[in-house]
């Protein structure tokens, strides 16, 4: 019992402040997170929405997101990781009452941009996550991160599924929004314990220091990438392409799996909590591969068993996307830490808020152009279209990764 207790602080042990605040905010909030996004493309068709209105939503939304990025990094490293972290958990748990209560597809346009532009935050969480977690331990810190994060989230397709058979997806999905309301309003009061892993200037943080920092932001932001190694642009290269491939089909996937593959509303929540439970179950094993066998051997791996996921889901009937589901998850379980890890080996500290900001800016506006082309695609060439050319994408990572991209000679703390 003594040599498991101390096998267990030994392999876990450096979970313990901020990481441990994180992790606590994180489970709260994907408990409920994806709750009500279930079935959010079907709640904007109810609202009045077309196929195109919510690839139009999809663009506003990472649009928004991309806006701040480079502002996000640029104050993550010049003020400091905690106050942008705390105060934009606030705004994010406050701007779903907007999602709630909308009359019209209108207003959830006005959310999703109030909303992502509360994700200004994403470059500091990031820089302080790579900043409490240890070199050695970060395949498995991430990957705990991941596992726990989505244990969590596991509660959210469940009880949409509950709410959908209850109340059906209307009232159901603005139920779903006041729950994340108060997760989330909890989540950011658990924040405020965060302590600063940075040393920073003492200027003001007031309004117009914060918008006057915005052309010198983007100059740093870009300007990032002359003192970061090669790999390091390749990774995020690949992510990108990555990313808009996942762009074209994620809004879409409910549609088409209800519409065209005749999978029913439940069933569809199954699925999620089924693709929940793989990434669960491949976290924390995931996360000691990266840690032992390096990081390019588990990311080849996640682009290999990615590839044929679009293919399964167009033509899947219910075991094949179960299958696809499985690899799907398998996928995202060897990624996460993977991509992580590396790029925290190859980023050193004081440049991690500018590097990720630059990073989400450019990712963002390649989902937005994604999830507004997908839209155009699923309703005027043909439904699966968007799934076809994701699949050729996701096999062009796939090539890259194996040509451009090498393990790390040395690890930056």
């Amino acid at each position: 019992m003594l040599g498991l207790r101390s096998r267990i602080r030994h392999e876990f042990g450096f979970i313990r402040g901020n990481l441990s605040v994180l992790l606590v905010s994180w489970v709260l909030m994907n408990l409920v997170g994806s709750l009500p996004y279930i079935y959010f493309s079907l709640y904007v068709e109810e609202l009045g929405g077309s196929p195109f209105i919510i690839g139009m939503i999809s663009f506003v939304s990472f649009m928004a997101c991309a806006s701040v990025q480079f502002l996000g990094g640029y104050l993550a490293d010049a003020y400091g990781r905690r106050w942008l972290i705390v105060s934009m958990t606030f705004g994010m748990a406050f701007s779903n009452l907007i999602f709630a209560f909308a009359p019209s597809w209108e207003l959830i346009l006005v959310g999703v941009l109030i909303q992502n532009l509360c994700l200004i935050y994403q470059p500091a969480l990031m820089a302080m996550t790579a900043d409490s977690v240890p070199s050695e331990k970060r395949g498995l810190g991430f990957s705990m991160i991941m596992f726990l994060s989505n244990l969590a989230s596991v509660a959210s397709p469940i009880i949409a599924g509950v709410l959908f058979l209850h109340y059906g997806t209307f009232e159901g999905v603005r139920i779903g929004f006041l729950i994340v309301t108060a997760f989330f309003l909890v989540a950011a009061v658990v924040r405020i314990k965060l302590k600063e892993t940075l040393k920073t200037t003492t200027k003001s943080k007031n309004a117009k220091n914060v918008l006057k920092s915005y052309p010198q932001a983007v100059k740093e932001g870009l300007g990032v990438w002359r003192l970061l190694p090669r790999s390091m642009f390749f990774l995020f290269l690949i992510n990108c392409i990555g990313s808009f491939s996942y762009a074209l089909m994620d809004s879409y996937m409910v549609l088409y799996a209800i519409q065209s593959l005749g999978v029913k509303e439940f069933e569809w929540a199954v699925l999620m909590v089924w693709l929940t439970a793989i990434m669960i179950l491949g976290a924390l094993p995931c996360g000691k591969l990266v840690d032992r066998y390096g990081r390019t051997k588990p990311l080849l791996i996640s682009w290999l068993v990615y590839v044929p996921f679009p293919l399964l889901f167009i033509y899947g009937n219910l075991p094949m996307l179960y299958f696809g589901f499985f690899l799907f998850g398998v996928s995202n379980a060897l990624f996460m830490p993977g991509y992580s890890a590396m790029e925290a080996d190859l980023v050193p500290k004081e440049l991690r808020g500018k590097e990720v900001g630059c990073s989400q800016f450019v990712t963002y506006v390649l989902m937005a152009i994604g999830g507004l082309t997908g839209g155009l695609l699923y309703e005027n060439v043909y439904a699966a279209f968007p799934f076809f050319v994701a699949f050729a994408l996701v096999t062009v990572c796939t090539l890259l990764q194996i040509v451009l991209i090498r393990e790390p000679d040395e690890r930056h703390d």
